[in-house]
């Protein structure tokens, strides 16, 4: 790429790490225990933004605000007891993220995930250290497909939303990412590459990080 100029942005569940199918069990158990009646696949689709925003979604103005953030709270420590003995960084993305650091390239993290799993992945990673700005869930107002969380990473990073290169393994993550005028680069963790047809912004679909064409961007 001729630019020297540029910052990679980086969904988190998905996209560094393969956590997906653990939200979607989680999600589904809980939902469905309250009534939802809703399938496996549906959930998968429904399975992105703020966790209060999906509670909304899926039983809409069944709760309050506080027990919304209790029953968060309680989905993502159940999360993370099931997935921490296979947390681990997609192939090739610790390898990535070292030439990136090398090539001096600006790094940040907007996810839908709050706070209590961004901790326990960069902390459970030890990777905390390459990136300069992290927007979660607690920092924004409306997530993705909103533009908010790459708009809000762009600027802490004091960057033009053209020269941010988004991470991403949703559509609704690339929607955003469109939104905010940025080009995106697809992980396939969850959807498969025809799911992202529709969008003009995509520079390169991935399979993981070992993906040689990665080095053009850098």
């Amino acid at each position: 790429m001729s630019s020297t100029k540029k910052a990679f942005l980086f969904d988190m569940n998905g996209t560094m790490i393969d956590d997906m199918d653990y939200h979607i069990i989680a999600w589904h158990r809980i939902l469905n225990e309250l009534g939802a009646g809703i399938t496996l696949e549906r959930m998968k689709a429904e399975c992105y933004g703020k966790n209060d925003e999906l509670l909304e979604r899926m039983l809409p103005g069944k709760f309050t605000q506080k027990e919304k953030e209790r029953m968060s709270v309680e989905k993502e420590r159940k999360y993370q007891e099931e997935y921490r003995p296979k947390l681990a960084l997609l192939p090739g993305l610790h390898e990535f993220l070292d030439k990136a650091r090398a090539s001096k390239i600006p790094m940040a993290i907007g996810t839908a995930a709050i706070m209590l799993n961004v901790d326990f992945t960069l902390d459970g990673l030890n990777i905390r250290s390459y990136f300069d700005v992290i927007v979660s869930a607690d920092d924004i107002k409306a997530s993705k497909p909103d533009p908010e969380t790459y708009e809000k990473c762009a600027v802490a990073l004091q960057m033009a939303p053209t020269d941010c290169i988004v991470f991403e393994d949703s559509p609704k993550g690339v929607e955003s990412a469109a939104r905010a005028g940025m080009k995106a680069v697809v992980i396939t963790t969850m959807h498969t590459a025809e799911e992202f047809a529709a969008y003009d912004n995509v520079l390169l679909i991935i399979a993981d990080y070992h993906d040689s064409r990665l080095n053009n961007l850098l």
